[in-house]
């Protein structure tokens, strides 16, 4: 097909990034906004070789599973891809999603993959779960700051203060941020430029305590008229911590390297099961709460502890499995390459009463393959040993050489716990492959409903035992 061009289709599937997937005569179409099961009128926006991207000009016949969505933005937003979907077809899409790369990619039958398959972990609210959101800051045409998500694919600012997946605060907070800087004219970031003050708005929010954390990332070192900001944002019920971070690098990382208290401590408190974490601006925490309570209730059960077991947690940031573990084992070892995060780590335990996790500083494919090297120079005719291990890597999954130490460390299982179910799978195929072990159970859980995104857990199983 070329550019330009219009044709019907009917989308048979969504590909990663939440676009609808058809075919004209064997050529395949990505298309953004279309649903499992529409057919309708598109065209052609990029041509390629073997596919093209085009562009939703009408809906001929609904999907049955087309529903119209609860945010007004959602068809422009980059944050939500497939809120235009059922709930009850996105739960079915993101189970068939891991289930087809264990099996084309893991090489896993779909016999093996059925057998050991349970049913995809859902919400009973699959809005206003978040606990974090971060607001960029701009400028519109009339020169006044607007806040709000980026746009698919781009860095333009769709206007929105009350996100659909967000907390009801949110929209207090960033209007009562806005008017502060139209009144006291204080400019949003400019990226082209690298001129402005304001370029995010942070916030966090305790489900359990209710705590609530502003953190704004400041292209300078200090907010003109602070002290203005500060008392009206403190008179918000739950308010807790109210910080800056500068962060003056023309970089898209959203955080600076340190934080400042303006008022209230540094820190929010939150709970995942009965363990208690402190939460700072630059802490790493699951965004949804109740999907993570099930997630690591799952990795627990996983784990199968008795309470002389030794544990390695992987990729441990503060300590969330880690502590979660640490309840059942005789003694977890934490490894996180962020020295911030296993500040925190070791600052949880403290305060939850746990002495049998200890925290490492370092990647997890360089730490534990030396720690099992210097264990046997100490202990001669001997090998490092864990009874369990859980990895819970990034999307990039686990480097080759540390999945080689994990199979040498023996464990009696491993829990994976995967962002991203390609490169798990990919993984698994190493560890069930020449690593001896086999798949034993899997489940998605719905961490970020109304996006392609699924969080996996996986148990596998030494073959001999």
């Amino acid at each position: 097909m070329q550019k330009n061009e219009t044709a019907i289709v009917t989308i048979e599937d969504i590909g990663v990034n939440g676009e609808g997937i058809g075919r004209v005569d064997g050529y395949t179409l990505f298309i953004k906004d279309a649903v499992i099961g529409d057919v309708a009128e598109v065209k052609v926006t990029k041509a390629k070789k073997n596919y093209g991207y085009a562009r939703l000009m009408r809906v001929i016949t609904p999907s049955k599973d087309r529903v119209e969505p609860v945010c007004p933005h959602a068809r422009r937003c980059g944050g939500c891809q497939i809120q235009e979907m059922s709930y009850e077809r996105q739960l079915a899409f993101k189970q068939a999603k891991v289930k087809g790369n264990l099996e084309r990619i893991g090489g896993f039958s779909p016999e093996v993959t059925e057998k050991t398959m349970d049913p995809i972990v859902g919400m009973d609210e699959p809005f206003y779960y978040r606990n974090k959101a971060q607001f960029p800051f701009g400028t519109d045409k009339a020169g006044n700051p607007v806040t709000g998500f980026y746009a698919g694919r781009t860095h333009d600012i769709i206007e929105n203060t009350d996100c659909a997946l967000g907390i009801s605060v949110n929209k207090e907070i960033l209007e009562l941020t806005l008017e502060f800087m139209k009144r006291y004219k204080i400019a949003s970031y400019n990226e082209t430029t690298g001129e402005g003050l304001i370029r995010h708005a942070l916030i966090r929010y305790g489900f359990k305590t209710g705590e609530i954390m502003v953190c704004y990332v400041i292209n300078g070192k200090k907010i003109p008229y602070a002290e203005v900001l500060v008392e009206k944002l403190s008179a918000i019920k739950g308010m807790t911590s109210i910080t800056i971070s500068p962060n003056r690098n023309r970089t898209n990382v959203i955080m600076g390297e340190t934080y400042e208290t303006l008022w209230g401590q540094g820190y929010i408190t939150d709970y995942i099961g009965d363990v208690r974490y402190q939460i700072s601006p630059l802490s790493f925490y699951q965004v949804n709460p109740a999907q993570t309570e099930k997630l690591y209730g799952l990795a627990l059960e996983y784990a199968q502890l008795s309470g002389h077991e030794t544990v390695w947690d992987l990729y441990c940031g503060i300590g969330t499995i880690s502590l979660f573990l640490a309840q059942q084992a005789r003694e977890v070892q934490g490894v996180e390459i962020v020295p911030q995060a296993i500040e925190d780590a070791r600052r949880n335990a403290e305060i939850n009463g746990i002495e049998n996790a200890r925290f490492y500083v370092g990647k997890a494919e360089e730490v534990l393959p030396k720690y099992y090297e210097n264990y046997a120079k100490e202990h001669p005719g001997e090998h490092a040993h864990a009874d369990v291990i859980v990895v819970d890597p990034p999307r990039k999954g686990c480097e080759e050489s540390l999945l080689r130490t994990m199979v040498e460390m023996e464990p009696e299982r491993i829990v994976y716990v995967s962002c991203d179910s390609a490169t798990l799978a990919r993984d698994l195929k190493f560890l069930c492959g020449e690593g001896g072990y086999r798949l034993e159970k899997w489940r998605a859980v719905d961490q970020f409903p109304m996006t392609v995104h699924v969080e996996t857990i996986v148990l596998i199983q030494k073959k001999n035992s």
